[in-house]
């Protein structure tokens, strides 16, 4: 069987794909004798329509080893790599876009949070993440699973460097808010309504780096009573309150 990366597991994240890019999937395979419920009978139905290659099978069988603790959910599909978008193109296509906004990893390895990160940022309706060739998290089978097939519905954009990213956009009018546990500023005393804005959050233990730090306009703090936030969780206090203000700011 080839590696994780190459499989998604559930039935979410196997109806999202087929959803939103069926050419992705090279094969769909499904338990034996398992119910078909409301969501098995919609990929069956979507993999039919796209004449998606479907095989009945035991599917623990077919899961190496250190795969078995899966919670496959009795489906799962065999895909090629979620395809990540150039840079210059992702910033060609948010021409016109009013209140871009985006969020920049910096050395975010754990798939939970990668995918949890995914999943929050596609549900508040931000333009894109942005993460590093180097040290980066791949988009696994556990990624996909944990953002609920968000993967599908925002652009993941791999770079060469973000401290040269990060210049890219400054000059080109975008702001760069960092996340640093102590800051002065309070997330939520930043004024995310009048500007195009890159959020920066940075791995758990190491944040984020120096350099990046150094060519932030806005450093923010999340104020906690006990450890700091977790990162995917830490994404998510931010990025809603940026929604807040857009929303408020919005023409009723």
């Amino acid at each position: 069987m080839e590696s994780q990366n190459n499989y998604i597991y559930g039935k979410n994240p196997v109806l999202e794909a087929i959803s939103k890019n069926p050419k992705r999937i090279n094969k769909i395979y499904i338990q034996n004798n398992i119910g078909f419920d409301n969501r098995i009978k919609k990929i069956i139905e979507l993999a039919k329509s796209a004449k998606l290659q479907i095989q009945f099978t035991n599917l623990n069988n077919k899961l190496d080893r250190a795969e078995l603790g899966i919670n496959h959910q009795g489906v799962m599909a065999s895909v090629s790599p979620v395809e990540f978008v150039e840079y210059d193109d992702f910033i060609e296509s948010l021409e016109g876009n009013a209140h871009k906004k985006i969020v920049i990893l910096d050395e975010v390895s754990d798939p939970h949070n990668f995918g949890a990160i995914i999943r929050t940022c596609a549900c508040a309706g931000f333009d894109g993440i942005i993460v590093s060739n180097h040290r980066a998290c791949p988009i696994t089978s556990t990624v996909e699973k944990t953002s609920a097939g968000a993967v599908n519905y925002i652009p993941i954009v791999k770079v060469n460097s973000l401290s040269s990213t990060l210049d890219d956009l400054k000059n080109n009018n975008w702001w760069i808010i960092a996340t640093e546990v102590g800051a002065k500023d309070n997330y939520f005393n930043i004024n995310y309504k009048d500007m195009d804005f890159a959020i920066i959050l940075g791995a758990e233990g190491k944040g984020i780096s120096k350099t990046l730090l150094n060519k932030a306009d806005f450093k923010v703090n999340i104020p906690t009573k006990f450890e700091s936030l977790n990162v995917s969780t830490a994404c998510a206090v931010i990025v809603y309150e940026a929604v807040r203000q857009l929303e408020e700011a919005a023409p009723k």
